[in-house]
């Protein structure tokens, strides 16, 4: 078992002994709060342990993004790490999986079977060393758009979130839609880690409403992360809703 940490102190004063791992965790909590910021936070300890892992971002139109977010909350530069990295960008005019270039993907992964195909692809590109290979799907809500698919992927996720031991899977969802179904997925998942943010001044909140298997102190704190950074999350939070909704909601 592997303890996951970020070792950074406003974090770890709730959980001093870690996340176990392999495992499921869910940042949950409304549109534009900074929760992909947060799974950066555990993404760079991850790498830095030896393990690999596979970008899934929803909401991003280029892994560009991964990588400045990367380096401005986590001091980790990506391009140290690219053979323990691979990214999985969702193309909804292709119907399967496409290797684009080196340890990049392009997949339709609104639909359960590529969702598995992408991760298996993804995955057989990595090696499963130190803590082993985790999975960061940020923004995952966007799926459940679909009016075909979006029952399906529920489960799908679900489903990983539940059986897949192989892996650990770090999911990010907004709840500023489909808070139902976000609820459910909030049911099954190992750990889950709550968020929210004001607007004035804009500021990010985090407490921890369900570890297992450790102890874990479940008062709220502020997340200490730059006023800039946050504007630049809400920003892309809005390009979701202008173009990455309208494109799945026809599938």
């Amino acid at each position: 078992m592997y303890a996951l940490s970020t070792k950074q102190e406003w974090f770890d004063q709730l959980l001093p002994k870690g996340i176990p791992t392999p495992s499921s965790i869910l940042l949950s909590g409304p549109g534009g709060s900074g929760k992909p910021l947060i799974g950066n936070t555990f993404i760079a300890e991850w790498l830095r342990e030896g393990g690999s892992v596979i970008f899934m971002s929803l909401q991003y139109p280029d892994h560009s993004f991964i990588v400045a977010g990367m380096e401005n909350v986590a001091q980790l530069d990506l391009d140290d790490y690219m053979e323990k990295t691979a990214f999985i960008e969702l193309d909804t005019e292709i119907d399967g999986v496409k290797i684009t270039n080196g340890n990049h993907i392009k997949a339709n992964v609104v639909k359960p079977d590529i969702w598995d195909e992408a991760i298996t692809t993804a995955s057989a590109m990595l090696p499963e060393e130190g803590p082993g290979i985790l999975i960061f799907v940020s923004a995952l809500n966007l799926l459940l758009f679909s009016p075909t698919y979006g029952k399906a992927i529920l489960e799908k996720m679900k489903s990983s979130a539940q059986n897949e031991k192989r892996y650990t899977y770090l999911f990010s969802a907004s709840t500023t839609a489909k808070a139902e179904e976000i609820a459910e997925l909030e049911d099954v998942v190992d750990h889950l880690i709550l968020t929210r943010s004001t607007k004035s001044p804009f500021q990010l909140y985090l407490r921890l409403g369900r570890i297992k298997g450790v102890p874990f102190d479940s008062k709220e704190i502020l997340v200490p992360f730059p006023q800039d950074v946050l504007m630049e999350v809400k920003e892309i939070a809005d390009h979701s809703r202008k173009k990455v909704i309208p494109e799945i909601s026809k599938i």
